[in-house]
């Protein structure tokens, strides 16, 4: 028995590729325009026949029937409609498939971004992408991390191997298996990208820890945990995280961190922000 939900997507899988077709004239594909047309756009066997499948598939994929489909076809068809990015991924979730990563591989961060991390005064800001990279962060982030130093930095990297994480052990290892978790989770979503399993494999080939825990195959969203390290110069810091999707950048994250109330996290901050201004005096 169909479901009501699985009825609704069909109706909308119906609905879209009947509006998307209908937007395309035969001469802007290179058809010959015979005659007078009674549809507007794209007639189902001109899609069909320039997607290269069955005119019968094409017609009960878009009567929304409990057919199977893969990717390549939906690629194809999409590439005859000429669907933007968002519109192909609506077409595969309609469709029952999970949409493929977005083909943007831009790591620029715009000047908007920027200007909201630096605005973030309260504690550090950072931006990463989908692999847990730090692609931009604010002055505080940099002097909390250490991620001024120009060097590449992962979040995931970074947790298990800086001195500054180890230095609260009781609470590193409460948090750890959740962030091995949430890594495990935004991997999954992207099943065929190598990039996840470098940074795995080399993390693992370097802390027995870490291995140990992803081998463990468990998966969790992030939890809302305290963010705690050791500074070398000001001490413990307590920060509560909260993560932000970017808009149009969906595979992007703003990592906000907040001082975690009744600790005296925001004093020693605005002591290390001292301590630069003087060395820079």
């Amino acid at each position: 028995m169909v479901s009501a939900a699985s009825a609704r997507r069909r109706e909308e899988l119906r609905d879209f590729l009947r509006s998307r077709r209908e937007r395309i004239g035969p001469d802007e594909v290179g058809l010959p325009v015979v005659g007078r047309r009674r549809t507007p756009g794209l007639r189902r066997e001109e899609v069909a026949m320039l997607a290269g499948v069955g005119v019968s598939w094409y017609t009960w994929l878009e009567q929304g029937r409990d057919i199977t489909v893969s990717g390549e076809v939906l690629d194809a068809v999409a590439g005859v409609l000429r669907l933007s990015e968002p519109e192909r991924a609506h077409l595969y979730l309609l469709a029952g498939l999970n949409p493929p990563p977005a083909s943007g591989s831009s790591t620029e961060v715009t000047a908007q971004i920027r200007a909201l991390i630096d605005g973030w005064e309260r504690g550090p800001a950072v931006v990463r992408d989908r692999y847990w990279n730090i692609l931009a962060f604010n002055a505080l982030a940099g002097r909390v991390f250490g991620c001024e130093d120009g060097e590449p930095h992962n979040c995931l990297v970074t947790f298990f191997t800086s001195a500054r994480y180890r230095a609260l052990p009781a609470l590193w290892a409460e948090a750890a298996p959740g962030v091995v978790a949430a890594y495990r989770a935004d991997a999954a979503l992207a099943p065929h990208d190598d990039e996840f399993q470098r940074v795995t494999s080399e993390l693992a080939a370097a802390d027995s820890e870490f291995a140990d825990m992803w081998g463990r195959h468990e998966v969790d969203i992030p939890a809302q945990a305290v963010n705690a390290l050791h500074h070398p110069e000001i001490g413990d810091l307590f920060f509560d995280a909260t993560t932000l999707t970017v808009a149009d950048h969906p595979n992007w994250s703003l990592v906000l961190y907040n001082p975690k109330p009744d600790t005296d996290t925001a004093e020693r901050l605005t002591q290390l922000s001292r301590l630069r201004l003087t060395e820079s005096a």
